[in-house]
């Protein structure tokens, strides 16, 4: 892209939470906010001006996520008309955004019984020749429980936190990577159906690809992001926090500490309960889940009221913003840096 640097002065505007920064510098100072510019936010205007585009906005967030849980799709339980409305949804958002079907089709088909499920799998080639044949795996389930007990009604249980928000979370980075193109590594953007029936469509998934040889490098699952914890909680946590040194690893890609530690994750297995834990049975490398759900800030799983005015769009938008650095920095490291313990 065209950049100029023969101006004395160059005037850059900076668009931060909506509002402009006018900021004046030399030539050379230009150049250096360039170059940091387009490697920390991947699009960038130069026309006397830079700016700074956002990565993930609140409007794209809120848009999916009411379809994803509306009553239309009837709580997306799998084998149902309302999880394949969802399905075409997730596909023609890929193929808008030009994210390649990583089989034949974006589906990969499985049975349970006479019940046919679908995970939706997105796939974005790595930049770097050699990188390029390590997957990084993003993850989260698309399917929910259908009905649930009637509360003034309704039985609906259309599972916005658990799990439309992970589900619109995985689709907005896939959008991003495929926009800015700075993943090293490829990556795969992967909706399962079926979790709520015990992982079926994550182990469906985790067993094919491995048949397959697939170089896994990482795996991360998000489940039930949609609601913020306490103020001054750690924003996010770590399920199998000692597994593995990603935590440690993650926070430094960010420059924060986003991911921490929670003791109910332990308690109540979440490592094994998620979609990561095929992945980690299969290919034994780091997979974990991440989540915004403590236990103490969300008393609607698995209820009716899991609705879309229960969820905080400015922290989804917050946290996914957040994750960019921390997923290209798992993307991009020159070597597996993230490891077994």
């Amino acid at each position: 892209m065209k950049k100029v640097f023969s101006l004395l002065v160059l005037v850059i505007v900076l668009s931060c939470g909506g509002q402009k920064q006018i900021i004046e510098t030399n030539p050379d100072a230009i150049k250096k906010v360039v170059q940091n510019t387009e490697k920390a936010q991947g699009e960038i205007i130069v026309n006397n001006a830079v700016e700074i585009k956002k990565h993930i906005n609140l409007k794209d967030i809120k848009s999916s996520l009411e379809y994803l849980a509306s009553d239309e799709l009837e709580g997306r339980n799998t084998g149902t008309q309302g999880i394949e409305k969802a399905a075409v949804f997730i596909e023609n958002m890929f193929k808008e955004n030009n994210i390649k079907p990583y089989f034949k089709t974006y589906r990969d088909t499985f049975n349970i019984g006479k019940i046919v499920g679908y995970n939706i799998v997105g796939f974005i080639e790595g930049n770097d020749a050699i990188l390029k044949n390590e997957f990084v795996i993003l993850g989260a389930h698309y399917d929910h429980i259908g009905t649930a007990k009637s509360v003034n009604g309704d039985v609906i249980a259309n599972g916005a936190n658990d799990d439309a928000s992970g589900t619109v979370s995985v689709m907005e980075w896939a959008k991003y990577f495929a926009k800015s193109k700075t993943n090293k590594r490829s990556m795969l953007f992967t909706l399962y159906s079926a979790e709520e029936m015990g992982l079926k469509g994550s182990g469906h998934l985790a067993e094919r690809l491995k048949k397959e040889n697939l170089n896994l490098y990482t795996m991360i699952n998000f489940e039930m992001v949609g609601v913020p914890r306490a103020e001054g909680a750690i924003m996010a946590y770590l399920t199998g926090f000692n597994k593995s040194n990603m935590a440690d690893k993650l926070n430094g890609y960010g420059g924060e500490t986003i991911l921490g530690f929670l003791a109910q994750a332990k308690s109540y297995n979440l490592f094994q309960r998620s979609d990561n834990y095929p992945f980690y049975n299969a290919f034994k490398v780091p997979a974990h889940a991440i989540s915004t759900f403590d236990f103490t800030n969300f008393e609607y799983y698995h209820h009716v009221d899991d609705e879309v005015d229960e969820m905080d769009f400015n922290h989804m938008t917050n946290f996914m913003n957040k994750m960019i650095p921390v997923l290209e920095g798992m993307a991009n490291a020159p070597t597996k840096e993230i490891k077994m313990n």
